[in-house]
């Protein structure tokens, strides 16, 4: 295997590759829960994303000292693997641009992306992408910043595939519970709930245009958190439906009870990974020419699928043969 072409470089023309980000994106924005998080993070590895919140996060009157707070977890030894973003005010927010000043500042090489919450627009997001490289550059920091995005309003969901186009976003997100706020009751309180947000066609319509035009443009659609965060089979099936019905490839926690849950429901199952590495195997074999396996044909698009579920398998910490590991990951990371 290793003299021969690596699926990346067979499969996936320059640029064609999507950016392969953890399933879990993790939020806090206390203290305590953020040091713990951090802890956990650094226990279990970057199998999981950890976004400090600098918008539900900061008191009233306090956002200054909030942004000091995350400079500090940003910079702490605990930050081992550099999966760690935060989110900053709406770009309409008076501490908007103070957020991005301050984070950058002091933390712009430690960032592994920033969130943008609540545009109305497309235009928004680049006007908010606009001064963030901006704010980049007046603090010489030449490392690129990934930028997420949330979906919750009626313009945004609207623009979503202008938004997802945007060459600096690298993952959209949808915020259920604004997004039921801003039908002003025509949507019942059951939309934001664990059965409700997978079956109501407001919501569901959505979920589904998000994780389209996500795809179609090579970016992340990230699913939306699950409030009952004390019961883990609500967790789990809620992270197996975005995952299988709805297209998500991450999810948000915003407990530490559902990181492992999630990180589960997304994994690929060991037979689904066994498969993989027998089809990409055989492919490689053939020099990536069509092959036959148990009776099915496979040719590019179906190993395409194959080693994306093996990215997946590596990038969730399923265990892996010895062998795959050193063939297809050795110098990657888990972040």
């Amino acid at each position: 295997m290793s003299n021969a072409l690596h699926p990346k470089l067979a499969l996936f023309e320059e640029g064609d590759a999507a950016t392969i980000l953890p399933v879990v994106d993790h939020y806090c924005g206390v203290e305590v829960r953020m040091k713990k998080s951090l802890e956990l993070q650094a226990e279990m590895g970057p199998v999981f994303d950890i976004t400090l919140d600098c918008e539900d996060g900061a008191p009233i009157g306090g956002e200054s000292e909030h942004v000091a707070l995350v400079n500090e977890m940003l910079n702490s030894a605990d930050n081992r693997f550099g999966r760690v973003g935060a989110r900053v005010h709406p770009l309409d927010h008076a501490a908007f641009e103070a957020d991005v000043d301050g984070l950058i500042a002091q933390s712009g090489e430690k960032l592994a992306y920033l969130m943008l919450p609540k545009p109305q627009s497309a235009a928004e997001v680049e006007r908010a992408t606009a001064f963030i490289d901006a704010t980049l550059r007046r603090h010489g920091i030449r490392k690129p910043l990934p930028i997420h995005t949330l979906v919750e309003t009626h313009g945004a969901l609207r623009e979503v595939w202008q938004i997802a186009a945007h060459p600096r976003i690298e993952s959209i997100s949808f915020g259920l519970m604004d997004f039921v706020s801003a039908h002003r009751g025509a949507i019942p309180r059951a939309g934001m709930s664990l059965q409700g947000q997978f079956t109501h066609p407001l919501v569901v319509r959505a979920k589904l245009e998000i994780a389209a035009a996500a795809h179609a443009h090579g970016k992340t659609p990230s699913h939306c958190v699950v409030t009952e965060f004390k019961h883990k089979n609500a967790i789990e099936s809620a992270a197996t439906r975005a995952a299988r019905e709805f297209g998500y490839t991450r999810m948000w926690s915003i407990h530490p009870s559902q990181i492992q849950p999630i990180i589960d429901a997304f994994a690929p199952s060991a037979a689904e990974i066994d498969e993989a590495i027998d089809i990409i195997h055989a492919a490689q074999a053939a020099a990536w020419a069509p092959i036959q396996h148990r009776d099915t044909l496979h040719d590019r698009a179906s190993y395409r699928y194959f080693w994306q579920l093996l990215e997946r398998a590596y990038r969730t910490g399923q265990p892996l043969p010895v062998e795959i590991e050193l063939a297809y990951f050795e110098n990657s990371d888990r972040g």
